[in-house]
């Protein structure tokens, strides 16, 4: 059965996974989608970006919709939820960081499999050692790379998150670990089936919406949340309008409310903004 709403929707607030969702699998935004966006926006709707990216791994694509004069598309939840990102002012208006010892006892774990990890601040990105998937980062999100001579010294400044990238299948191996080892002391997400995220107690993209929510004056059930991830599950079950992508993982799309008509590559966020609410 085809979940797609019967009638036109009426959100406060939209808030829009980038990377399988708003973005396509070449990494762009497309017209269609920032037109929408923007003929949104101009509707006093709350657009909000909610990534894993930090503030400088989004500003090539929100550049194209995030205009100066409008109050309306200012607001990016990044981090996967462990910071809240005020676009016009360039501040951070929430952010939660991680306990040095969470941070050291991750990395260790990941190390025992042979996994490199990083962490990120708003310009760089901060590895234990030079990787493919370092480097990979680097050139998708335009960022800089760093490896600190001391790492685990350096982990002591705290960090909102801490990315471990590995084949899938040692990826679950240690999801497990770390769940076991660090409890309700942080969040583990697998974000992609090589990307795992440990991130700050209560943090996820769900619970940031909400504090931004409450901040907006915005009930939970006037928000609409576009994702097609693990990472994405939080703001989906908390979200009153949650919208699941046709390419979506199959969990995603039972849970949500909705699911796209469409795929990221077929601009199926754009195609339901323009059909249901628009």
């Amino acid at each position: 059965m085809q979940k797609i709403p019967s009638q036109k929707l009426k959100p406060k607030l939209i808030a829009l996974d980038m990377d399988d969702t708003l973005l396509t699998s070449d990494l762009r935004i497309s017209d269609r989608a920032v037109s929408a966006i923007q003929k949104l926006a101009a509707q006093k709707i709350f657009i909000v970006i909610c990534t894993g990216r930090v503030q400088k791994g989004i500003e090539p694509f929100v550049r194209r919709f995030c205009l100066p004069q409008n109050e309306f598309s200012k607001y990016a939840i990044l981090s996967n939820g462990s910071s809240i990102f005020d676009l016009h002012s360039k501040r951070e208006i929430f952010s939660q960081k991680l306990d040095y010892e969470i941070l050291l006892r991750a990395k260790e774990e990941a190390a025992r499999l042979n996994l490199p990890c990083q962490v990120y601040d708003s310009e760089n990105i901060f590895a234990s050692v030079e990787n493919d998937f370092s480097r990979k980062d680097v050139a998708l999100t335009k960022m800089e790379l760093k490896i600190p001579g001391d790492f685990d010294s350096f982990l002591k400044q705290g960090f909102s998150k801490m990315l471990i990238p590995g084949d899938e299948q040692t990826i679950k191996k240690l999801f497990g670990v770390l769940q076991n080892a660090l409890g309700e002391r942080a969040v583990i997400v697998i974000s992609k089936p090589y990307f795992l995220e440990v991130l700050p107690p209560n943090s996820g993209k769900g619970e940031a919406l909400e504090i931004l929510s409450e901040r907006l004056g915005i009930k939970m059930r006037d928000v609409m949340a576009f994702g097609d991830s693990m990472n994405d599950e939080t703001m989906i079950l908390k979200s009153g309008l949650s919208v699941a992508m046709r390419n979506g993982l199959q969990t995603i799309q039972d849970e949500a409310k909705f699911v796209t008509r469409f795929s990221n590559d077929e601009d199926g966020v754009a195609d339901f903004l323009e059909e249901f609410v628009l």
